[in-house]
């Protein structure tokens, strides 16, 4: 089983520090667990993410973190979701994770008659041309860390101050600005519930 653990709004750097950790102290009997989390204003730039992807970052801290990917932003009302996961055990190598966590995001906004699609030159959740969700994934020992992040309603702007994901002018879109209001943890909780399904399916 997985276990899901709401941790609400946290500062980013130590709720990664304690993913490494448990990652580093897990054993194959550790059971796998799903963070739900909200950050403060924050970017957050991959392992082998570009500087110059920040372009105006004024005093919104940038973390140099371990995850893939270039840069992201993090904010209040965007779910975030950290998959500490055992791929040996699931049978899943990264590429598979990937799609499994774009497909949950896909999945719990077509429930709202969102249509969104993955993109292979790309990852990551898109409405149309514009990113709704994203993914950085970190894998040692064959577990992963770091996760998803899907925009719920939230302030959006900081995203026109970097390249998201690396890329010049993508948009961003977000649950709030398709129609639908909901609350962040009610969304984060059907996102954690179609992981949960697909990763015991």
């Amino acid at each position: 089983m997985t276990a899901i653990r709401h941790l609400g709004i946290q500062d980013y750097e130590p709720i990664w520090r304690d993913m490494q950790q448990f990652t580093v102290d897990r054993t194959p009997e550790t059971e796998d667990e799903l963070w739900i989390v909200e950050h403060p204003p924050v970017y957050t730039l991959g392992l082998n993410g570009k500087r110059e992807h920040l372009l105006n970052t004024g005093n919104i801290p940038v973390i140099h973190c371990d995850r893939g990917g270039q840069v992201t932003y993090h904010g209040s009302g965007q779910v975030v979701i950290y998959t500490l996961l055992d791929l040996t055990r699931l049978k899943l190598n990264i590429r598979q994770l990937v799609s499994l966590l774009e497909q949950a995001m896909i999945d719990v906004l077509a429930a709202y008659n969102i249509d969104s699609k993955a993109r292979a030159d790309a990852p990551g959740v898109y409405v149309g041309t514009n990113k709704i969700g994203s993914i950085g994934i970190r894998i040692k020992k064959n577990c992963s860390y770091h996760g998803l992040s899907l925009n719920n309603n939230m302030d959006l702007r900081p995203f026109d101050h970097i390249n998201p994901c690396g890329y010049a002018d993508l948009k961003v879109t977000q649950l709030a600005d398709l129609g639908i209001i909901i609350e962040t943890y009610e969304l984060a909780n059907r996102v954690a519930h179609a992981l949960t399904t697909a990763l015991h399916r």
